[in-house]
């Protein structure tokens, strides 16, 4: 593992303040969910690899020929695959959706993790990235949206900006800046934070073309100012 960064806690915290006064997220929105931690699981199973509308299509089209788990398990695997098609990687996802359905199942009785909020986030955690195809950014955001526990996401957006900023370098995995985050990022801000981040990488600090001129994090980035591109 590379070794850990250190974030300036006054930094960290002004970073947080602007983004959330530019995007307006205080914490996760309840219409975030999609009803229920195993819902929210799948959903976030199949957002793997691909954009966040083909993967609810995915998600919606499943649900809407088959509404419950236990359907699910029982149509032919090549008709799951038709299903979720467009969100890529259909035999795959079909697959691990097969089995961590048979390991919930086995686990809890039931097609159900609704006991998973009344578990400790630390052990919520790890139950979830025990699954099959489940790492730290799909449990970070089960942890997050559908469990109303502490966790802090690393998608691309947020890899890009912090990168940006100067607190981590491309030798950096995005498992190892979300533990640095988890630790460094106050436990009631994370789901908010995160969200925060994501619209800001998604509306101003863009992977080819930055909008620094006009990016509320301008000042305090080295890239924009190695560019020229600082906020006046």
């Amino acid at each position: 593992m590379n070794p850990k960064t250190t974030i300036e806690r006054g930094t960290l915290l002004t970073v947080l303040d602007r983004l959330e006064k530019a995007w307006g997220k205080e914490k996760v929105p309840h219409e975030r969910s999609f009803g229920s931690p195993l819902d929210g699981l799948i959903a976030t199973l199949l957002s793997q690899n691909t954009n966040d509308k083909n993967s609810e299509k995915a998600f919606f089209e499943m649900k809407r020929r088959w509404p419950t788990w236990t359907q699910v398990m029982d149509v032919p695997v090549e008709a799951l695959i038709d299903s979720i098609r467009v969100a890529g990687l259909a035999p795959t996802k079909a697959a691990r959706i097969r089995e961590i359905l048979l390991r919930i199942r086995l686990d809890f009785g039931s097609y159900d993790l609704d006991s998973l909020k009344n578990w400790d986030p630390v052990e919520a955690r790890s139950y979830l990235e025990n699954l099959p195809g489940i790492g730290p950014k799909t449990a970070a955001c089960v942890l997050a949206f559908e469990l109303g526990k502490p966790a802090f996401p690393v998608d691309t957006h947020v890899a890009r900006i912090v990168r940006r900023l100067g607190w981590f370098t491309e030798k950096h995995s995005p498992a190892e800046i979300q533990e640095e985050l988890e630790t460094a990022v106050p436990k009631e801000r994370q789901g908010g934070g995160h969200l925060n981040f994501i619209l800001h990488g998604r509306n101003t600090c863009h992977s080819r073309k930055p909008a620094c001129h006009r990016c509320v994090l301008s000042d305090l980035c080295p890239s924009a100012t190695e560019k020229g591109l600082s906020r006046s």
